[in-house]
């Protein structure tokens, strides 16, 4: 008997038209669909008259409901994979179950369709070359800060998810460690309310902050222009290149090898550095 297969079916982060062909094609077509929220799930399927058997796979049950998973695709049937909306896999349940089925040599099929980071991105007016996605900060205050600390020199778009009671707090916390950059915050993509708010950090907090806030959000950040400077950078910016030199020296290195990393460190031609170090 051959294998069965897994399909990744995206559905609507809001508006149901925007389902694809291929996507009601593949819950028609499977043995059973298993979903982040069934409550949700049955109200999809049922506008669009699918019928078919429906189980739940979330953060507390998806190692654990894996296993039945898999056994049930190694015995050829064809499973259905969905969230509540847009890609399962990215901030929902989907990823830990697609490495299984690598693992087990299981076909998986991955249909296109809409994630509400990318909607967001492209409505936001900020850069679209390069961007990376940072999905939620986290719950806890101390955790955001200390991320939002190690992406401040980033100078990629970034795009976060965020839920509606948190959001002012998130824009406060990317005020104060990241400063007062351009940002982009859509709230109900596809829907009836879509909104997008646009403007520096501040300028969309108070926005917020004297209108209330409903639905799922998304985040789009415009990158650093700072240049990152390290402690190490701090410490070598005040020696001179001689010094600079010499204290390689000190901690083992030999010669040649110093003025190389001296030449590299403050960008400077290596003939420069080594007439600095000829009565070292």
């Amino acid at each position: 008997m051959s294998k069965g297969k897994l399909t990744v079916c995206p559905t609507p982060i809001g508006n149901l038209e925007d389902i694809t062909f291929r996507t009601l094609k593949a819950l028609k077509n499977a043995d059973i669909i298993i979903a982040e929220d069934t409550r949700h799930t049955v109200r999809l399927l049922n506008h669009f008259e699918i019928s078919k058997p429906l189980t739940s796979y979330h953060a507390h049950n998806e190692k654990s409901k894996s296993i039945s998973v898999i056994e049930r695709l190694i015995d050829g049937e064809k499973v259905a994979l969905v969230s509540d909306a847009g890609m399962p896999g990215i901030s929902d349940p989907g990823a830990y179950l697609i490495k299984a089925c690598i693992k087990e040599n299981i076909d998986i099929e991955v249909l296109p369709g809409s994630t509400a980071g990318i909607v967001a991105l492209v409505g936001s007016g900020l850069c679209t070359e390069r961007f990376a996605f940072e999905g939620f900060l986290g719950h806890q205050k101390k955790k955001r800060i200390e991320r939002l600390e190690q992406i401040k020199y980033d100078d990629r778009t970034l795009i976060f998810y965020e839920a509606p009671h948190r959001i002012k707090d998130t824009l406060e916390d990317m005020l104060k460690v990241l400063g007062n950059r351009y940002v982009s915050v859509a709230r109900e993509l596809t829907k009836k309310y879509e909104e997008f708010v646009r403007g520096s950090i501040s300028e969309v907090l108070l926005y917020f902050r004297e209108k209330g806030v409903k639905g799922e959000l998304v985040i789009i950040l415009e990158g650093s222009d700072e240049v990152y400077r390290s402690k190490e950078d701090d410490f070598f910016s005040e020696m001179s290149i001689k010094e600079h030199i010499s204290y390689y020296i000190s901690q083992g290195t030999d010669k040649k090898e110093a003025i190389k990393k001296v030449a590299e460190k403050r960008k400077l031609p290596k003939r420069e550095v080594y007439k600095e170090s000829i009565d070292i």
